[in-house]
Parts: C-alpha cells; structure tokens; sequence
C-alpha cells in the first residue's frame, strides 16, 4: 500500500480506536452521578467499569485469532456494531444490573477494536514504519482521553445527563464503518477455520471467578470463608483446564502458548500484566477523588484529566518518530517505566488537601511515562512474532494488559470501598459524640457509609468527612500501584532489543534475539545492535 493509502485507510481505524478509548474514558466523569441515580454503591461503581475490561479482556484473544481466519475489515465492522449496540442498551439502562450487562456487551465490541486496529496495522506496515504510525494510535488515544472526561462532564451537566454519555460515540462508530468499507482493502487468507471456544469459554470463566473474589470479599463476605475458597479454588481449576486445552487438546489456541517460549513476549506479556494493574487500576478513580474529595463538577474534574492526557500525548508521539527514524526502542520502555514509577509514587501522597498545583505534575509525569510504554511494547512482541501468528500475540500482549487491569480496578476498587467506608464510619462517629450531629438525623437521611453520597445533599460536617476519606483512600491506592510498576520496569530491563524488520507479510523473517542478514531488515540498525 501507498503511503496516501495507508492514511486513508488508517483514518478509519482510528475513528475505530478512538470510539474504544471514548467508551471508558466518556463515563469516567461521568460514574459518580451513575451510580447515584441508579442507587448504586461503590462495588457498583467498580463493576460499571470492570464489566467493560472482563469482556474486552476474555474476547480480544478470539478477535485476533479470528483476524487470522477471516477478513480483517468486515471483523472490525461487526465489532463496531457489537459497541453501539451495548451503548443503546446503555444509555436507557433503568437499574445497576442493567447497566453492568450492557457495559459487558460492550467491551466485546471494545476488545474487538482494540486488538483488530492493532492487527490491521501490522498487516499494512511494517515494524521499521510502524513507530510513525504507532505515534497517530497514540495521539488518538491521547485525544480521547482528554475529550473524553471534558465531553462526559459536559454531558453530565447538561440537559442530556449522564444517558448522553453512552449516545456519544454512536455517531462516530457509524462513520467509522462507512470510512473503513470505502478505504481498506486487504487481502483474506483462507484456511480451514477451528476457533478454540473451550479455551475461551474457560479463560473467560477463571478470570471472573477470580475478580468477583477480589471485589466482593471483606464486604460481601469474608477473606478467609468458604465462598472465598469456593471462588478460589474454581479459578485455580478452570485456568488449569484451560491452559491443558490450549496445550493438548485446541488446534487453533485462543493463545498458542509457543509464543511465550520467545523471551521478548514472555516478558513483555508480563510487563503488560503489571501496567495494566498500575494503570487502570489507580488511574480510574482520579475522577471520584477530584469529584468526591475536591468536589468539583464533571465538567471540572474532566478538565483536570488534561495533564496526564497532554503527557501521554507527546510522548507517545515523540517516541513514535523517533522509533521510526532510529530503530531503537528499548530505551523508550526503560525510560517510560522510570517515569510511570516516579509518576504513581508522587500521586501516593496526595490526599484531600493537596494543592492542584502539585497534583499536575504529577499527572503530567505518569502521563509522559505510559505514552513512551504501553504502544511500544505491542511493537516490540509484533517484530519478534512470524506473520501467520501476528494476530494471536497481537491480542495476547492487549489480553493480558487487561487482564491486569481488570483485576488492578477490582482489587483496588475493593481497598478503597474498605478504606472509604471505614474512614467515614470512623469520621461520622466522632461527629456524633462530638455532638455536631445526631443519631436521628442520620437515620433521617437514610445514610450508609458503603454508599456514594451526593455531596452537595450532605450536612457540611458530613461532607468534610466524606472529601477526607476519598482523599486519603485514593493517595492510598497508588501507593498500592507503585509495586506493581517496579516488577513491570523489572521485566522491561531483561528484555533483549532487536532491530526492527523493514518488511511485511508471510516472506518477512522474525527477529530470534540476534541480527538477521536479509534484506528485509535494516542493515545498518542490524549492525548496530550487533556492536551492542
């Protein structure tokens, strides 16, 4: 393809991505006045986001595997309408329950768009020019998730309410499909289809068992009881039945486990893992602490989300370029990771009184840190992975980022529902034998401390305690994050840097970890990494 071809046609994919990023990032702002409305608590909360990352994370291996069977442009297609569809039912959810069906439906069209953008990609370009394309990914990632909280808090203040938030992207979802079917044309390979659906099913079912533990246990029940071994227990066999299935028994894998014998996945799939916890995990709830301990509007806390966005954006840019023209990207991995951690550290100390001032730059800092990362590593597991298998560890290094942050926003979400709730019971009792509020009235306002309150609606002392708690609990939880980070910098550093390969299709050679004389490689990028 032409380089005028390949834009054309990467328009629409990054309609199609953008429509993924807005889909989370559109109701972050939006959530706490979710979760009110419909009479939810801050389990609730968690799930309304976790539905999204469990079914994104259990399909994106099948989406990948089926990009390798079938036609890659009417696959994204079909995942465009999956994500409009869930957003309808969204948008006129009437319960909680309802809402956290339709945002599982719709993660199985996000975990479509997200491995298939990346798939159809690496067909059109090869690894050398991917960088610069890699930077247009990240630059529309960037722009969603600064739109995204803006747009959201906009919506949620205005006459369409939250609703609104779900209706939003429908429209761009519907221009991407019509782009993508005027512009991209890529060749189908056939071949005898065997889709793993055991391996999925299973995959699927250990990993839910295993974040409904984290999320529900200490509230809905106690760590150590027998729903939590039962929970446990049938994780551990579940994921054991399907790691045999996809070793002995699946022809087509959901996730061929060869891959991993190569080292540069097999670390970089684990440091996926780890950034997902660190990512998601803490970075979802910076809306509920602007909103619910610095009480800002959506609108408000929306535009506070700008200092990470706008670091996140000139990274991933810069790095992008900067690939392209040199060939090297490990130190881009390095360097990200050492900002990510230094970032999430300084975001553990904040807490309700700290100054936005402060609170930026720090946001700033991680921002710049996971743009030089997150695209970077699927670029480094995409060059050292044959073409036939370009799909399936595509999808394997975006399964397992989410599944880390899937588990990252349950566990995390479960640390700040126990040190929220105990914070405000411990706060409201000494308001109570202080005197400055009494038993009837909170029976009157028919409070809970498990639930998320409508600040504005609370007796000042009441509120004062609420913002303290939330402060303190989210500074808390990136302080959680920091470890996390540290093991995925751990495996970064182990991982061995090959020279980007010039050339793509079935004919392109795959890096082993040593250069490869052939001329769809770069000679000179080959003979550096050799004096290296």
């Amino acid at each position: 393809m032409t380089h005028r071809e390949i834009l054309e046609a990467l328009t629409g994919l990054l309609l199609a991505m953008f429509v993924a990023m807005l889909s989370s990032t559109v109701v972050s702002n939006a959530l706490p006045a979710i979760v009110t409305d419909l009479h939810g608590s801050q389990t609730g909360y968690t799930w309304v986001v976790v539905a999204t990352l469990l079914t994104m994370t259990a399909t994106t291996p099948i989406w990948g595997k089926l990009a390798d069977l079938f036609s890659k442009k009417v696959l994204v297609q079909i995942a465009l309408v999956v994500f409009s569809a869930g957003s309808i039912v969204a948008a006129m959810a009437p319960s909680m329950g309802v809402l956290i069906g339709a945002r599982a439906f719709q993660g199985v069209g996000v975990g479509g768009l997200t491995a298939l953008v990346q798939v159809v990609i690496a067909s059109m370009v090869s690894p050398r020019e991917r960088g610069r394309y890699s930077g247009y990914i990240g630059a529309v990632f960037a722009t969603a998730t600064v739109s995204g909280p803006l747009l959201g808090g906009l919506i949620v203040d205005s006459p369409m309410g939250w609703r609104g938030c779900f209706i939003v992207g429908i429209p761009v979802a519907a221009l991407a499909f019509v782009v993508l079917q005027k512009t991209l044309h890529l060749p189908t390979i056939k071949r005898d289809v065997k889709i793993d659906y055991a391996g999925a099913t299973l995959i699927m079912a250990g990993i839910s068992l295993i974040l409904v533990w984290v999320s529900l246990a200490g509230t809905s029940f106690d760590w150590l009881s027998a729903t939590s071994a039962a929970l446990v227990g049938g994780s551990v066999v579940l994921i054991g039945a399907a790691l045999w299935v996809e070793a002995k028994v699946a022809t087509e894998p959901v996730i061929p486990l060869r891959l991993f014998r190569d080292r540069t996945t097999a670390l970089a799939t684990a440091a996926s893992v780890m950034i997902g916890v660190a990512m998601f995990g803490a970075t979802v709830y910076l809306s509920q602490y602007f909103q619910l301990a610095r009480g800002m509007s959506p609108t408000h806390a929306g535009l506070m989300s700008v200092a990470m966005v706008g670091g996140l954006l000139v990274s991933s840019i810069v790095s992008g370029r900067v690939i392209t023209r040199t060939g090297r990207w490990k130190r881009w991995l390095v360097g990200g990771m050492l900002f990510v951690i230094a970032g999430i550290a300084l975001l553990g100390t904040i807490d309700a009184t700290t100054s936005l001032w402060v609170v930026g730059p720090y946001m700033a800092l991680t921002g710049i840190g996971l743009g030089a990362t997150m695209q970077n590593l699927v670029l480094a597991v995409q060059n050292n992975t044959a073409p036939a298998d370009l799909g399936a560890a595509s999808s394997v290094v975006a399964l397992f980022r989410s599944i880390g942050g899937s588990a990252g926003v349950a566990a995390l979400g479960a640390v700040l529902a126990h040190q929220v709730t105990s914070g405000v019971k411990e706060g409201i009792d000494g308001l109570v034998r202080a005197g400055r509020i009494s038993q009837e009235q909170l029976v009157a306002m028919q409070h809970s401390t498990g639930d998320i309150p409508k600040l504005a609606d609370l007796p000042a002392p009441i509120r004062a305690v609420y913002e303290a708690s939330f402060g303190e609990a989210v500074g808390h939880l990136f302080l959680v994050a920091v470890p996390f980070a540290v093991v995925a910098f751990a495996c970064i550093l182990f991982i061995k840097e090959v020279p980007l390969r010039t050339a793509t299709g079935q004919g392109a050679p795959v890096a082993s970890g040593e250069p490869v004389d052939h001329p769809a490689y770069d000679v000179q990028g080959a003979a550096e990494g050799a004096r290296r």
